[in-house]
């Protein structure tokens, strides 16, 4: 273990849960230089770059490391997933697919579920997406990311909003401050005239914390909630 890297990973970790990111990025930094090899710090200065759009770096970060001894099984779906963003935000989304298609094939995990559920709804593979987010259903039926999914094949790609409504519904009851499901609802709140209810759906959602995995991104729930005003 290097006791200097794990510092400088250990200050980055909490500099990032602080919110001071610029902070954390330059320590993650100096972290890495000085020989970090430790996973969990490695995945989060991955997540730390996918945040701040540097796909390139972070997916050169998930290679270089894909191999390391300390990986355990967890930590190596993590890998996979934060890799499948890095390729979905560089235009090569079946790279991703396929690449977690093989994960679930040794393993099923809830996680894998929720990511290749949403990359499918992504690419609009509808007979893919219904099948395998109601095959993610069965696993765990109290997962609010895959019921959020369901709702998203149902709204966007089956053009079925009420059917999608109930999976909305049961995945805001798990989880409220979901960020795509709060979007989505609010969405029936302003056909149904009740602004009101769709200006606190909406101003719920920009409290919450926006991934590269969402539907939703920061201005298109700003840009909806100022059309309320």
């Amino acid at each position: 273990m290097n006791l200097i890297a794990t510092l400088k990973a250990r200050s980055a970790a909490i500099s990032m849960n602080k919110g001071k990111y610029d902070e954390a990025m330059k320590q993650y930094e100096e972290a890495i230089a000085a020989g970090l090899n430790e996973p969990r710090y490695l995945l989060s200065y991955s997540v730390l770059l996918i945040r701040e759009g540097q796909y390139t770096k972070a997916r050169e970060l998930l290679v270089r490391h894909q191999k390391n001894p300390l990986l355990k099984d967890d930590s190596r779906r993590q890998l996979y997933v934060n890799y499948a963003v890095c390729v979905l935000k560089l235009g090569e989304t079946q790279k991703g697919i396929e690449l977690l298609e093989r994960q679930h094939q040794k393993e099923p995990s809830g996680l894998i579920y929720q990511t290749l559920g949403y990359l499918y709804v992504e690419v609009g593979d509808t007979e893919k997406a219904l099948r395998f987010n109601e095959e993610a259903l069965a696993y765990d039926d109290e997962d609010p990311i895959t019921l959020d999914n369901l709702g998203q094949v149902y709204y966007r790609l089956l053009n079925d909003p009420a059917t999608a409504k109930d999976y909305f519904q049961r995945a805001i009851a798990l989880k409220p401050g979901q960020i795509d499901t709060l979007y989505f609802l609010a969405q029936y709140d302003i056909q149904a005239g009740d602004k009101e209810a769709a200006k606190e759906k909406l101003e719920t959602a920009l409290k919450g914390r926006f991934s590269p995995l969402n539907y939703a991104t920061r201005d298109m729930v700003q840009s909806m909630l100022e059309s309320l005003a």
